[in-house]
């Protein structure tokens, strides 16, 4: 699929994985709709892209909030792809000191983080299904965002690590369910990221994690991401995996 001139809805694009994406689909001459809850930060990316991105305030998991991001999005050009980074982390053990997991909160992390995938990738596809196919066939492509506590989840990620392990498994089914209509889903299940959470912390807490990695010793940077949401997009033959992105980590209990 070719960027330039397409546009890509990337949620969760006010930060992290998400903002780097959008800022590699404008850079390559694509044009982007960041939808995301931070108003803010939102309005303030779009206006750093100029025109080729559009703010839409964004909150996955409400049908009708997310139906108005991909209206918006066929309107601002032909919609060619999703790209999936919205979601939160809260930790809770299964049983902690203040007792059972908050159900709650539980509940909201599947979500945000699987719903809410599933709810954009669901209306991005319908509306993507209607545009003519490119040459080689293809209308599209949808890349979600796993993540490495989806394999091995560490202690206090029951219900993170449950969501991601619903994006991995939703890949193969969603990609044939999809292939007649010319649509690739594809995921990336990144393992430590120089993302917000992360680079709050303390340098040498920062690099404490990054020596457990083995190679590169160091935690993954947003653009390294974006790049590989670049090569899927473009590379027609990528379809219904998950691509981990880590370093060759593999994560310890705690």
């Amino acid at each position: 699929m070719i960027i330039k001139d397409n546009v890509f809805v990337v949620t969760g694009a006010a930060s992290g994985l998400g903002m780097e994406t959008a800022r590699s689909i404008a850079a390559q001459g694509g044009r982007v709709v960041l939808a995301d809850v931070n108003e803010g930060q939102g309005a303030g990316l779009a206006g750093e892209i100029g025109p080729a991105a559009l703010f839409v305030r964004t909150d996955v998991t409400d049908e009708a909030s997310a139906s108005a991001t991909i209206e918006a999005a066929t309107a601002f050009g032909p919609l060619r792809g999703l790209i999936n980074c919205a979601g939160i982390a809260p930790a809770a053990k299964v049983v902690g000191r203040d007792g059972p997991h908050p159900l709650d909160m539980f509940a909201r992390v599947i979500s945000v983080n699987l719903v809410g995938a599933f709810n954009m990738m669901r209306l991005a596809a319908a509306s993507i299904a209607k545009s003519a196919p490119t040459e080689t066939g293809e209308r599209g492509v949808i890349v979600n965002t796993a993540s490495v506590a989806a394999f091995e989840g560490q202690m206090g990620q029951a219900a993170y690590a449950a969501s991601k392990g619903g994006i991995v498994s939703l890949t193969l089914p969603a990609a044939r369910d999809m292939a007649k209509l010319g649509i690739r889903v594809m995921a990336i299940a990144p393992g430590i990221m120089e993302t917000p959470m992360l680079m709050g912390l303390p340098r040498d807490v920062q690099e404490s994690l990054g020596r457990t990695v083995p190679f590169p010793a160091r935690l993954g940077r947003t653009a390294e991401f974006a790049a590989l949401v670049r090569h899927i997009i473009e590379n027609p033959y990528l379809n219904g995996e998950v691509i981990r992105l880590d370093g060759a980590l593999r994560m310890n209990a705690v």
